[in-house]
């Protein structure tokens, strides 16, 4: 009995070592990876909060109330653009993005735009229309790719197929914290009282609504684009911590383990003394 123990524990044993060393090496390639998804998250801010000031400028010039991008019409439909991971073993990274979702959009009627392989395989679950499953890849994303997107979503939302456009990224904070960001993009946010007041170098040439038509998709294509960097970086980084974790859990694991084992063999030991002894007192 002591023997078939010792060789279940023998077993269990090499099973985890063997899950161990995938967990490891998982984690050392986050780790090669963060550094690269960093220093592409980093460098597509300044774009990013330059057009932002100057969209969020113009707005506060809008004088007339029948603007596309800027006019508040009844909200009947609402666009998300999720932006998830292309692959799991992330710990709650994909799922926090779905939860803010189902959060947000309460009992409104809404599509998605999903971006990442698990957002798709989410929305295709969830029976939500989804306006294109084009963007199952978020490693790699082009600022191209993002502005033929962005395209997509200005003519969608000129045609009325929606009412609002909304962002759902996870931002990333420090390796060891990620948070998830619901964010509005269209109609255009008024500024606040002090992104107002603060003073502003643009010069526009044209009227509010033309500059609006001819920047829109630059802007969207550039805010969208950061946020995919923000994402990745944090999916990286959430892979990395998830996977150091489950290597330390391994390494309890198997100590625990060879405890039990060395447990039952010092059992098996003395068993078979004791039988011994016995037969020669017989």
């Amino acid at each position: 009995m002591a023997g078939a123990s010792m060789k279940d524990i023998k077993l269990r044993i090499k099973s985890v070592e063997s899950t161990m060393q995938i967990t490891k090496a998982m984690q050392l390639v986050a780790t090669s990876k963060l550094r690269r998804a960093k220093e592409r998250m980093e460098n597509s801010k300044p774009y990013a909060h330059i057009s932002q000031a100057a969209i969020r400028s113009a707005v506060n010039r809008c004088t007339e109330g029948n603007i596309p991008f800027v006019s508040v019409r009844p909200v009947k439909k609402r666009c998300y653009v999720v932006i998830a991971g292309d692959r799991g073993l992330a710990g709650g990274y994909n799922a926090n993005v779905f939860k803010a979702v189902a959060a947000h959009c309460e009992n409104t009627d809404y599509c998605v735009l999903p971006m990442g392989r698990k957002a798709i395989e989410k929305i295709h679950r969830s029976n939500v229309e989804s306006l294109t499953d084009e963007y199952a890849k978020v490693e790699g994303m082009t600022v191209g790719g993002c502005y033929k997107l962005a395209r997509l979503l200005i003519d969608s939302y000129l045609q009325e197929q929606f009412d609002e456009l909304w962002l759902v990224y996870t931002g990333f904070q420090s390796m060891m914290s990620q948070e998830v960001a619901v964010e509005q993009l269209l109609p255009v946010p008024k500024p606040t009282e002090e992104e107002a007041s603060a003073p502003v170098s643009t010069v526009y040439e044209l009227n509010v609504e033309e500059l609006l038509e001819k920047v829109m998709p630059d802007f969207l294509a550039g805010r969208i684009y950061s946020a995919l960097c923000d994402s990745f970086a944090s999916e990286v980084a959430s892979r990395r911590s998830a996977m150091d974790s489950a290597t330390k859990n391994a390494g309890e694991m198997i100590s625990d383990l060879r405890l039990k084992y060395n447990r039952a063999r010092q059992g098996a030991i003395t068993q078979e003394i004791t039988e011994i002894v016995a037969g020669a007192e017989e």
